[in-house]
């Protein structure tokens, strides 16, 4: 089995446009969710969200390729421009043959979708663009990727809800693992902030209208963001070879399945894959310093985590730190994952664990260090990313510093 390690990484998200303007805002603690600026916005009961403002798409990307783009697969494409800048990599011959893309999303061209089906049942038109499927499909992010650097390797979609990102990054490792890939492009976008997008969500009563305050007794419900985190998961002797700057190691992937119920999370799936990832890992229990959570700031969600953690480290859980980034950025439903583990990197490379912002008042349900409203210097080695799916699907990915 290959070792496995990230050499670069890039994002379009609520907090910043790049790595460091993320890396900067989650050390300040700062919120990136506020009112949304969407069309029919009065007509929703959740007009808050972790909206990408100021984004003009016409300042990216040019008339021709935004009839093929919807805003998911922008959001991939800038966030893997800056992923493989930072890599060095360049992809011809038998690279470009074994090196592939694996992204996660959950609603794909969902803008896409939801101004069509404007333009048919309320405008009454009986045209539409001809490129709509190729816009909509959930696999046009990973396509594009692929065409636009020559990556002629295993390329498709992963969506499984809110695990999707991390499951797409386990299934990358696992190829690099293996030696199926030298490289794999991989992580998550997700850009589901619209009138459908967002009216679907309220029907489940699990949203915020004001905030999203993960594992604080006062939390109300989760609240939607959008964007995307793109990684370069490459093979350790290649990247050596070449003389790469790593970021960290991905030591370890677990997965499991809830098999209970469709929205309601099962501590014991959680716990499955989280000891399933420090196990695939090979490390001891505490070695863990670290978990990005899940986090989503519903009732059911972070107390069935809190309590799957700590069945899994027991007395050591007492000494773990586990934040939920979602109190900034939202909770970017198939891109949430992605974007997440660049918390667990900046863990890792700088000593700096982003907080739980938005922490009000202690849950003893919820009886774990979350690392409340400011980021906090700490060295670990070794850290987790949690992702729990509506389905009760489960992906949690382990990283450490490269020894």
């Amino acid at each position: 089995m290959r070792r496995v390690v990230i050499t670069g990484a890039g994002t379009m998200n609520p907090l910043g446009t790049d790595i460091a303007s993320t890396f900067e805002a989650f050390r300040e603690g700062r919120c990136g969710i506020g009112p949304l600026d969407i069309k029919d916005v009065d007509r929703l009961s959740i007009q808050i969200g972790g909206q990408i403002k100021g984004y003009e798409e016409a300042s990216h990307f040019n008339r021709q390729q935004l009839a093929l783009y919807d805003r998911f697969t922008q959001f991939a494409l800038l966030a893997a421009r800056q992923a493989i800048s930072q890599s060095g990599l360049t992809f011809s011959g038998e690279l470009a043959d074994r090196s592939g893309v694996v992204l996660g999303t959950s609603g794909g061209g969902l803008t896409t979708q939801d101004e069509n089906y404007r333009a048919v049942y309320e405008e009454g038109k009986n045209r539409v663009h001809p490129f709509i499927v190729p816009r909509l499909m959930n696999n046009a992010a990973a396509s594009h990727v692929s065409i636009e650097w020559n990556l002629r390797g295993p390329t498709f979609t992963v969506a499984t809800a809110c695990a999707s990102s991390n499951h797409a990054m386990g299934q990358a490792f696992n190829m690099v693992r293996s030696g199926m890939s030298k490289v794999m492009i991989t992580g998550g976008s997700e850009a589901m902030l619209c009138f459908g997008g967002i009216k679907a969500w309220e029907g489940l009563r699990v949203m915020s209208k004001d905030a999203c305050r993960p594992f604080s007794a006062t939390r109300n419900g989760m609240v939607q963001g959008e964007g995307a985190a793109v990684y370069v998961f490459e093979d350790y002797e290649h990247a050596v070879a070449r003389g790469a700057d790593i970021l960290c190691e991905v030591a370890g992937f677990a997965m499991s399945s809830d098999a209970s119920d469709i929205v309601t999370p099962s501590k014991q799936g959680a716990a499955r894959a989280i000891a399933g990832a420090v196990k695939d890992a090979g490390v001891a229990l505490d070695s863990v310093g670290y978990i990005n959570a899940h986090g989503t700031g519903t009732a059911a969600n972070d107390k069935t985590e809190c309590a799957a953690v700590a069945d899994v480290f027991g007395h050591h859980a007492d000494h773990l730190m586990m934040s939920s980034t979602k109190s900034m950025h939202g909770h970017l439903i198939g891109g949430t994952g992605a974007v997440e583990l660049l918390a667990c990197i900046m863990a890792l490379k700088d000593g700096v664990i982003a907080p739980t912002i938005g922490y009000e008042e202690a849950d003893p349900e919820c009886a774990m260090d979350v690392v409340p409203n400011e980021a906090r210097d700490a060295k670990v080695d070794v850290v987790l990313s949690n992702a729990f799916a509506f389905g009760g699907l489960n992906a949690v990915l382990a990283l450490r510093n490269l020894n």
